[in-house]
């Protein structure tokens, strides 16, 4: 390489490192064993010799792996790509998933015919919904998995403990699928790609066996540092257990002789619509709603998804700006977890508040809009380019305008306007003067200053350029007029 020339980014080493594979990292194993951790813990720092060999080490083995996994799979298909029947069926479903948010909450639902609901288990479990919720959207979604802001660690404890409680797995696992989904977003290897259909975006990819082709990686060395996550994850099941189901049944049963109620209604019911609420954050919001900023992704904007995410809804803007700890950012939009980090780094308990300038918001916002424009301007005839006329000399136009009545000359454009003739508003003396002549003073004020309309118009009647003339495509065009005003 000379000394002037540049050095390109080296693609597969970048893949390495967004992955995470380039260094050693806390490996932490839960109550699920390998489900959703891994091995034991290792020392996350090492000297810059060892940093080199433990990244060809790493990028040998994850490449030995996926070269492995896919000879085993190119004989024999697996799981998710083979047909269901009434033989296999079974194997293509996760039987933990199924318990957990389906089998469970069914057992839940239909108890209720059995268990009267008493108000104040009613309450209790609309406000233990809540603290789930939250703990979803502002802690497991915004504080770990975007790092939108630094919390103390009396919230992060609190996010934890009620994060467990609906049940959708720790926050090393969350995080780490969650990132992997804006990673690869669309794409076979985003954990709940939306276009594989609604139902798939929303409960399916949990139900069903993934395809291993498509497993992805990212980089969650920065959750495993802090302290919060490891115990969490490594006492996951407990955790789990405890917040969703035995402790809504003893502050029910304590409080209001009603244990059978709260492990009902506050416990399986309520974390039956927190999952749902979650999952309509991979669904809905890739299904209904506007793309005022990038339509190039599903992800879009709707007030009905934020009503039911605690204002997870404005998705397209998350997709956009996802290290922002907003996801509304208008006074009137619906985001309660916006204000509940707002609230806590009022009283000092969260830091470092993110947010994408302004500037690059509107920027956002603008190019969408002139992206719209442009897809409808192409469907309009603006007339033929000057690049696809011919070039005549002012000699050659004045032999031709002999010849072919309704030739005239506007700024440096010859237009043939023998068909319009009979129907311009000025009527056909006036416009009969300028035939063979160079009007460009009298029809751009001269005589009268055209409208838009009138130039459009016009532009459709374009049959040559004259040499030298100085004509371009962009001759008459309204924002020059305006900018100029402004100056």
């Amino acid at each position: 390489m000379s000394e002037h020339e540049l050095e390109s980014v080296d693609v597969m080493a970048a893949n390495v490192i967004a992955a995470g594979t380039d260094k050693k990292t806390r490996r932490i194993v839960n109550g699920f064993g390998g489900m959703m951790g891994s091995k034991e813990i290792t020392s996350p720092h090492f000297l810059e010799e060892q940093k080199k060999e433990k990244e060809r080490e790493n990028l040998n083995n994850m490449l030995a792996k996926d070269k492995a996994e896919k000879a085993k799979y190119s004989k024999q298909k697996h799981i998710s790509e083979q047909p269901w029947t009434l033989q296999n069926w079974h194997q293509h479903v996760n039987w933990l998933n199924f318990i957990l948010v389906v089998l469970i909450p069914s057992i839940g639902l239909y108890s209720t015919k059995h268990v009267p609901l008493k108000l104040p288990t009613a309450i209790t479990a609309v406000i233990l919904y809540a603290f789930g919720g939250l703990s979803i959207t502002a802690g497991y979604h915004r504080l770990w998995s975007h790092k939108s802001y630094n919390a103390k660690a009396p919230v992060r404890i609190f996010w934890a403990l009620f994060g467990a409680a609906a049940v959708e797995g720790s926050i090393k696992w969350w995080g780490h699928s969650h990132r992997i989904h804006h990673r690869y977003t669309d794409t076979p290897r985003d954990p709940y790609d939306a276009n594989r259909g609604f139902w798939y975006s929303h409960m399916g990819w949990m139900l069903m066996k993934p395809n291993p082709k498509y497993k992805a990686r990212a980089d969650i060395s920065d959750l495993i540092d802090d302290w919060v996550v490891r115990v969490q994850h490594r006492h996951y099941l407990f955790f789990m257990l405890f917040m969703s189901f035995i402790f809504p049944t003893l502050v029910c049963g304590y409080f209001f002789n009603d244990y059978l109620g709260g492990f009902i209604y506050a416990g399986i019911l309520r974390a039956c619509f927190i999952q749902q609420a979650t999952f309509c954050v991979n669904s809905l919001a890739h299904w209904i709603g506007s793309q005022p900023f990038d339509d190039r992704r599903t992800p879009r904007d709707h007030f009905l998804t934020a009503l039911v995410t605690f204002g997870e809804g404005y998705h397209n803007f998350h997709h956009e700006f996802p290290s922002d700890y907003r996801n509304a950012i208008k006074w009137y939009q619906y985001d309660p977890t916006k204000v509940v980090i707002w609230l806590c780094s009022k009283v000092g308990l969260a830091s470092d508040l993110k947010t994408f300038s302004q500037n690059a918001i509107e920027q956002g916002l603008v190019q969408q809009q002139q992206k719209k424009l442009d897809a409808q301007r192409s469907k309009l005839n603006w007339g033929t380019p000057l690049s696809h006329l011919p070039i005549w000399d002012r000699s050659e136009f004045f032999e031709k305008s002999k010849d072919k009545k309704g030739l005239v000359i506007i700024s440096g454009i010859v237009h043939d306007v023998a068909g319009y003739i009979s129907e311009h508003p000025g009527g056909q003396a006036l416009l009969k003067s300028s035939i063979g002549k160079d009007a460009t003073k009298a029809f751009n004020g001269g005589v009268y200053l055209h409208s838009n309309a009138a130039h459009n118009l016009l532009a459709t009647m374009r049959v040559a350029v004259i040499r030298d003339s100085g004509a371009s495509n962009q001759t008459f065009d309204p924002s020059v007029g305006f900018n100029k005003k402004a100056e």
